[in-house]
């Protein structure tokens, strides 16, 4: 497993194109997607899926099956809605094989949905475009401003208001971290949160002319000339690059980026580098 440390957000996880993606965000207890279920997903009762391909879904019943004999009870799998019927009856028939309950609840997600992730904390799927049915996913929070009339008033005199019931605060949602999962480009130019998220979290599988942009696109993928023509867009402190192909020797994939990113980028992307043997 990785480990990246974006804009104050820690994030723990494995990315590589075609392999395998699980996505771990401790201080929000879920992950994105599951890959081949790495030890450490264990620990998590939620996981928000983007698509249904093998390499983000394949682990999800070891998932399941090792929280319930841990004794870490129910999980929750919110998956695309388009999944959802083929989900559950995966579930039903290894049930019937492993003789097990395996007590999960399956959740379809389409987008514009919320779900309540305890106080002040919502996650909202956003769809993305990729060859099968593939949903993004936004991490919101809920915080409080001073209200600039309120602005510079000193810590007494707001305590006098809020005893007097005045409210001095907005409550103002956050757009904390953004995942698109697999996608095309076409997701930073639709979605607005993808592009003010505080931390972006975004495939960029291939990086050069070994596979073109048009090639790219036909996979459902990003190529990093996309990224580079879109470098204003970005508004994000943080930008998250993962899922590179096995294309790129992992000791390469820090001098292309080095060498192409534009400075405005350069100084805000944390590359996921693979960690897996097969990686180079």
């Amino acid at each position: 497993m990785g480990v990246i440390e974006a804009a104050g957000v820690h994030i723990e996880a494995v990315s590589v194109g075609g392999m395998e993606t699980c996505i771990e965000v401790p201080a929000w207890r879920l992950c994105f997607d599951i890959g081949r279920c790495p030890p450490s997903a264990h620990r998590w009762g939620r996981v928000l899926f983007t698509h249904a391909h093998i390499d983000h879904m394949g682990g999800i019943v070891s998932h399941c099956a090792t929280r319930d004999l841990t004794g870490q009870g129910t999980t929750t799998y919110h998956v695309p809605a388009e999944n959802h019927a083929d989900v559950e009856a995966m579930f039903e028939a290894w049930r019937r094989l492993d003789r097990s309950t395996l007590p999960c609840t399956v959740v379809p997600a389409s987008p514009g949905d919320e779900f309540e992730l305890g106080p002040g904390r919502v996650a909202q799927a956003f769809r993305a475009v990729h060859r099968v049915p593939t949903i993004g996913w936004a991490l919101w929070s809920h915080k409080k401003r001073l209200k600039e009339e309120y602005a510079g008033l000193p810590g007494q005199q707001l305590g006098d208001l809020r005893r007097k019931g005045v409210v001095f605060e907005d409550v103002v949602r956050v757009p904390e971290i953004a995942f698109c999962g697999d996608t095309t480009i076409d997701v930073v130019d639709r979605e607005e949160v993808v592009r003010n998220a505080r931390v972006l979290i975004l495939e960029v599988t291939f990086l050069d002319e070994q596979v073109s942009v048009a090639q790219a696109r036909s996979k459902g993928h990003i190529h990093l000339d996309e990224v580079i023509e879109r470098a204003e867009v970005f508004n994000n402190e943080a930008i998250v690059f993962t899922h590179f192909s096995l294309r790129h020797p992992r000791h390469e994939i820090p001098q292309i980026l080095a060498r192409r990113l534009p400075a405005s980028l350069k100084e805000r992307v944390f590359p996921l580098l693979p960690e897996h043997p097969w990686s180079g």
